[in-house]
């Protein structure tokens, strides 16, 4: 028996009044967490939502997104995260492909109504049993006033539940990932994919129970998940919880709380080391952080060396995916790293580089990344062939391509894949390109990843037009940015009059990018 609940259990009896979460002026124990967690375990269990069951979650950093997290485990049930900047077509085609049976919502914000959205694709889904939203507002609860809410669920439930006795291997998440077709896949992650990464990593880089850590990382994205909320209650460290990242609240929140641990993607870094303002006292700041960590995608060299310098802390770089839980390599505190490396493998997992042939290349040669141990997930939901292609012989094949230094230092050097990385947000072409040419104005696109300063990579589209058709680029940026979620969108487009193919009519997407 295992469920990666016992985490916020243990440490709800070690260290009972001790503060889990921080989300603006409210303080939250780990008693308090536990206790509302086992409230959600027993509505969920009254409306008929029990083992094996999935249940979406679309929620911001907020005080709600571990105590559903955790109660959707201790109930035995399958938590499905969601982007909370998906589109209604996006959330109903998530909510369908997961089979899921309720979905929570928070109610969102003026400017992303994500409870309307959420509430037209559990409509649209026809599917999914019941909906909660969380949070509502007046004005903002979509439809019926009667909606039910996280609150109604809650209310009048017992602070008491016992955990369901899930196995090790039963899934515990099923996260989505685009992977290597259009359409997103679930990854199916157990109980002990989750719990040992969280552990490893904890241990990996000696945090504890007096850390105090800022969460800026989204807790629906598996780095944020593992390595911030999972290790973090495996800690008993306390939290502070950021809905989004903005310098100055990040400032403020290490400032205000002495934030002794940071983890981010790059961007992130690149925002703060190019901030500057004299109500914060960096240096106090400097002394009161011990140690940083950066994924998600490549951080400039020059970007580390700098953050280092000014704050005076390690920053700790490591590779990792929704597939391997997620980290499969890291850069240790107490021991040699090198800036630009992803690291060594994790303890308990094995890492090498094959050529084409899937033969093991000799190092400082260019090779894909397979790895295999604890953190390889069951497999992609209702997906067998897709998981038979992605893992052979328990190697969970990467589609990067990495070289191994004579000090075992991995170095991710190219892509097999046509993944955009942007602010380590991850977007698959085929899917922007298969909105954009349901066009009117629209021929043929091709979606490519472009290097970008700050995001790491943005998204450019090379559009071909359909004959007597005309549409401004401003105008096409628009139509996309409205069918698509934010981060997915084009932000730079560029006409052309056909787009380079080789014999067979493949786009050759290389020499796009050598034009750029």
């Amino acid at each position: 028996m295992l469920n990666l609940s016992v985490i916020l259990e243990d440490s709800a009896k070690r260290y009972p009044e001790k503060t889990a979460y921080i989300f603006m002026d409210v303080k939250m124990s780990f008693a308090a967490v536990n206790a509302a967690a086992n409230q959600v375990a027993n509505g969920l269990r009254d409306i008929g939502i029990g083992p094996g069951d999935k249940v979406a979650l679309s929620c911001p950093n907020l005080l709600q997104f571990p105590i559903l997290y955790f109660g959707i485990i201790k109930a035995g049930a399958i938590v499905v995260p969601l982007n909370v900047l998906l589109k209604t077509e996006e959330i109903a085609y998530h909510l369908r492909d997961s089979d899921a049976k309720a979905y929570f919502c928070f109610c969102g914000t003026p400017e992303l109504p994500l409870g309307a959205m959420g509430h037209a694709a559990f409509i649209k889904a026809d599917a999914c049993a019941h909906f909660y939203m969380i949070m509502p507002k007046a004005g903002m609860r979509p439809g019926d006033e009667s909606l039910h809410t996280l609150e109604d669920l809650m209310s009048g439930r017992s602070a008491n539940f016992e955990m369901h006795p899930t196995s090790a291997e039963d899934t515990c998440v099923l996260i989505y990932t685009s992977g290597t077709t259009g359409k997103p896949k679930g990854a199916e992650l157990t109980h002990s994919n989750l719990l040992l990464n969280a552990v490893m990593i904890s241990d990996l880089v000696g945090t504890s129970t007096e850390d105090v850590d800022i969460t800026v990382l989204p807790l629906f994205h598996i780095f944020g998940m593992t390595v911030m909320m999972n290790a973090g209650m495996y800690n008993g460290r306390t939290s502070v919880l950021l809905p989004r990242f903005d310098v100055e609240a990040v400032f403020n929140a290490m400032q205000r709380h002495k934030v002794t641990i940071f983890a981010g993607v790059p961007t992130m870094y690149w925002g703060m080391l190019n901030y500057t303002d004299p109500k914060f006292d960096y240096e106090l700041i400097a002394k009161t952080l011990k140690l940083c960590c950066s994924g998600g995608a490549a951080l400039p060299v020059k970007v580390l060396h700098e953050f280092e310098s000014r704050f005076n802390v390690p920053v700790l770089e490591g590779y990792g995916m929704s597939e391997g839980s997620p980290v499969v390599t890291f850069n240790q505190l107490n021991a040699q790293r090198k800036p630009g490396s992803i690291g060594k493998p994790f303890w308990g997992v094995e890492v090498k580089l094959v050529d084409a042939e899937g033969n093991e290349v000799p190092v400082g040669e260019k090779g894909e990344l397979l790895y295999r141990g604890h953190n390889v997930m069951k497999g992609y939901y209702k997906k067998p062939e897709e998981t038979k292609q992605a893992v052979t012989n328990g190697w969970m094949h990467s589609g990067d391509i990495a070289v191994k230094d004579e000090d075992g230092f991995f170095f991710i050097v190219d892509r097999t894949k046509d993944m955009i990385s942007r602010g380590g947000m991850k977007i698959y072409p085929r899917e922007v390109e298969e909105l954009m040419i349901k066009h009117e104005a629209v021929s043929l696109v091709a979606v490519i990843g472009i290097p970008h300063e700050e995001m790491g990579e943005d998204i450019k589209a090379f559009v071909v037009l359909k004959p007597d058709k005309t549409v401004a680029a401003e105008e096409l940026i628009a139509w996309t940015k409205e069918r698509i979620a934010h981060y997915k969108y084009p932000r730079h487009i560029e006409f052309i009059s056909a787009l380079p193919m080789n014999a067979t009519g493949k786009i050759l997407k290389r020499e796009l990018r050598g034009s750029v």
